[in-house]
């Protein structure tokens, strides 16, 4: 077998891969200094598997679990935000260090820059206000509904938690039914017990 056959199974040298992510990564400062990209996005690994982040040039806009298949959300925000998306960059290196103080019982909030833009009507109204959920506390979607302002939509509230597109960062993990049962979860039941556990033992 010839050495270029060689070359092509086991891809480029060592040298080669450094210097095409040193490039990646100078395409990718310049286009966000450029505002020229729509998202961009990584991935973190977390104690509930591997989370896909992406952002516009707004803030976050998306926190997806690998449950959702990370390629067919990065498909559906090129369909919804604009197609320019790529992944590197600096832009969400503040929010994957939140996620590990979060993880690590030393943050109880966040702080980074949102886009809500994948939200509207009364499910946006829904996030604003699961932000105001106290670290470990939870609410029921009765009562979630109520303080949207409109106390029979219980069904509505659980559409936007089951639609958030921030989940962790905006908590609809902290919303339960009225019986003390924990309802759906976006991650599934045993990440949402796994937040909730978390945030009994830290707060």
């Amino acid at each position: 077998m010839s050495d270029s056959w060689i070359q092509l199974l086991e891809g480029p040298p060592a040298g080669e891969a450094a210097r095409l992510a040193t490039l990646h990564a100078q395409l990718v400062a310049r286009a966000e200094g450029q505002d020229a990209l729509d998202v961009t996005y990584r991935t973190v690994d977390s104690p509930l598997g591997s989370l896909l982040l992406a952002a516009t040039p707004e803030g976050v806009v998306r926190v997806a679990f690998e449950l959702e298949g990370h390629d067919r959300v990065l498909d559906a925000l090129g369909t919804t935000i604009g197609p320019r998306i790529l992944r590197g960059g600096h832009r969400l290196d503040p929010l994957a260090r939140e996620l590990d103080d979060y993880f690590a019982g030393r943050r109880h909030g966040f702080d980074v820059p949102l886009d809500l833009r994948l939200a509207r009507g009364f499910r946006l109204t829904v996030l604003r206000h699961l932000r105001e959920i106290p670290y470990g506390s939870t609410e029921s979607y009765r009562e979630v509904a109520a303080a949207a302002g409109s106390p029979k939509a219980v069904r509505a509230v659980g559409s936007a938690c089951a639609t958030n597109p921030l989940p962790i960062v905006v908590p609809c993990h902290r919303v339960v039914r009225s019986d003390g049962s924990l309802g759906g979860y976006l991650g599934g039941l045993p990440s949402k017990q796994q937040l909730l556990a978390l945030e009994r033992t830290a707060a």
